[in-house]
């Protein structure tokens, strides 16, 4: 089921302060982990031959690309360790890579700046990951680093003047164990909405590869719903 949230993409467009421009200082050392993360990780695991036993398409979806450049950077380490997995296992395989992000996202900057000399063939998927974008078993590795620590809404309760969790006003929490206990909660119910629309999407034997930093609070969530199949790849440490 599509879901309808609001949407805070971030600035789109090639200006001094788009996101284009701003964020890929601070994201590059963890670019150049997941750089070397996915060589020494998925080959050993990925059984390329028989995800692709039907087709020779391999899917692959980033989850809150934004305008770039840094999904472009990302996508291109993952294809090149599946390149080198397929390699091995004698195949050829053809790429599909679906971007993701909220439909006002700038679709349009991170199209332009796709490079021209790709390996993979490219589509934009619109909508909020906290529900289903893809049919069943349609997919065979999921990318998320900076997006997925995002809420899909402020808890109701922080904003009401009546409840215990009100914060004032306040974008962050004041040390209020109401207020984060609210905020818990909410995280907990977003992950597990995306976590269970992965589930569905995400072909048997396929991958997600997810920024390790979230590691403990997923895998908590998991150990809750054990029906969840996932084979997660936790990078960016």
């Amino acid at each position: 089921m599509m879901l309808s949230v609001k949407s805070y993409p971030m600035n789109g467009g090639e200006g001094q302060y788009s996101y284009a421009k701003t964020s890929s200082f601070y994201q590059q050392g963890d670019l150049d982990i997941t750089r070397h993360s996915y060589p020494k990780k998925s080959p050993k695991k990925l059984d390329v031959k028989l995800l692709c036993s039907s087709s020779n398409s391999f899917n692959i979806a980033d989850l809150g690309c934004s305008v770039g450049p840094n999904t472009l950077f990302g996508i291109q380490n993952i294809i090149q360790s599946i390149e080198l997995t397929s390699q091995f296992q004698g195949l050829n395989v053809q790429f599909q890579v679906f971007f993701n992000d909220h439909t006002s996202n700038d679709f349009n900057t991170l199209f332009k700046s796709l490079p021209p000399g790709r390996t993979y063939f490219a589509a934009g998927v619109p909508g909020t990951f906290y529900g289903r974008l893809f049919p069943e078993n349609s997919l065979h590795f999921v990318h998320s680093s900076y997006a997925i620590h995002w809420l899909s809404k402020v808890p109701e309760e922080v904003a009401d003047k009546n409840s215990a969790a009100w914060n004032k006003g306040r974008v962050v929490h004041g040390g209020s164990k109401e207020v984060e206990k609210v905020f818990s909660c909410q995280y907990e119910n977003c992950m597990e909405k995306f976590l269970r629309a992965r589930a569905m999407e995400i072909v048997c034997g396929g991958f997600m590869a997810l920024p390790s930093s979230l590691q403990y609070q997923m895998e908590q969530i998991l150990q809750k719903a054990r029906w969840l199949q996932l084979l997660i790849l936790w990078v960016l440490a």
